[in-house]
């Protein structure tokens, strides 16, 4: 999901000045359009993971005024989310389409955002093109790298051990943001911390996935966290088998009482508040929006069982740097295979990172 031709600085400041022109309250007395929102789902609403996440946003939404919300979830990203999506603009009057899964984009959106111009397009990875695609068509995305090394920081003191392990599904530049911020949040905490990959190789795999997990814990990996759609078979094992986990995409706390530490969250409600604020004031929606902590696009699970005092009061440290614009990605680090790949202090938001093909030193895994 690399972002080509922006720069992530550009983005975030298209995206501040999108959530500063929505500062109003929601439902004001200037507000020119009622709002009908229509969301596609790539997969059910309850997954534990990128669809239960969407979804707890949008939630937020329905007892706002002026706002009418339409979901479909268990869409697929062929012509079906095209035929979703019509229905929803020519049956419920869709003004604003929010297409949340990665294949949906290219050709659907762009295509439907053509022939449907009066109605906004916004898709939730950052694939829109400023030169190619459409103008009432754009992208979303928070990068949730810096919420995963929160989850490192509060890791790397709730494991005895310091072998946290990682679910993954692909190496992607994404997936290897979020790895690598574990290991470099767990080793700000301990510097003998280490992180073990196993990739499955598809975004949904639940036997491959309790495969993996199993292995990392038979390997000594005593808290397990992963980047797949839905976590629920990750946490579920690493519960069953007694160690500790740490979520990604929205809560998975209910399902590990025992050993959940915290979690990755996406806040998508922040961008869709952004959207819905717009079309009510009748102001442009941005197109490109994304962002963080400093915007307030993330958010940590609240602690768990899981989770030491020393954890909590460290990974609470690291949320206020990180709202601060502290960076991630500082000095010299090397890859596991001992190449330098860092050569200096990044900008959380440096579009050197969004070529991310390299695992750092001290996580044990290949990408090939």
């Amino acid at each position: 999901m690399s972002i080509n031709a922006i720069s992530r600085r550009s983005l975030l400041r298209v995206g501040a000045a999108g959530l500063a022109a929505s500062a109003l309250p929601f439902g004001i007395a200037k507000a020119q359009a009622n709002v009908i929102l229509g969301i596609v789902y790539v997969g059910p609403k309850d997954d534990f993971g990128w669809n239960q996440a969407h979804a707890v946003s949008v939630e937020t939404l329905k007892a706002l005024p002026g706002i009418t919300v339409i979901e479909e979830e268990n869409v697929p990203e062929t012509d079906a989310v095209s035929q979703s999506i019509e229905s929803m603009i020519n049956l419920d009057g869709a003004n604003l389409i929010l297409a949340t899964s990665f294949g949906y984009y290219n050709p659907f959106v762009v295509e439907l955002a053509k022939k449907y111009p009066a109605v906004q397009f916004r898709h939730a990875a950052p694939l829109w093109n400023k030169d190619a695609d459409p103008a009432n068509a754009g992208s979303y995305f928070p990068y949730l790298n810096q919420a995963h090394y929160v989850n490192g920081v509060a890791a790397g003191l709730s494991s005895p051990t310091g072998k946290i392990g990682f679910v993954a599904a692909k190496p992607i530049p994404t997936v290897l943001s979020n790895i690598n911020s574990v290991l470099l949040g767990a080793r700000s905490a301990n510097p003998n911390a280490t992180v073990q990959v196993i990739f499955t190789g598809e975004w949904s795999l639940p036997v491959r996935e309790a495969e993996a997990t199993n292995a990392l814990v038979d390997a000594g990996c005593d808290v397990i966290t992963c980047h797949v759609d839905g976590p629920k078979v990750v946490i579920e094992t690493a519960e069953g088998r007694g160690v500790k986990s740490a979520g990604h995409n929205a809560s998975q706390a209910p399902l590990a009482p025992k050993g959940f530490i915290t979690g990755a969250e996406y806040k998508w409600e922040t961008i869709y508040k952004t959207y819905a604020d717009a079309i009510a004031a009748g102001t442009p929606l941005p197109n490109f929006l994304v962002g963080g902590y400093n915007n307030d696009m993330l958010r940590n699970t609240p602690y768990g069982a899981g989770a030491t005092p020393e954890a909590i009061a460290a990974a609470d440290a690291a949320i206020a740097a990180l709202k601060a614009g502290e960076p991630i990605y500082k000095g010299t680090l090397k890859d596991n295979a001992g190449n330098v790949v860092v050569d200096k202090t990044y900008d959380n938001y440096d579009p050197y990172l969004d070529g991310m093909n390299w695992l750092l030193e001290d996580v044990r895994g290949s990408i090939t």
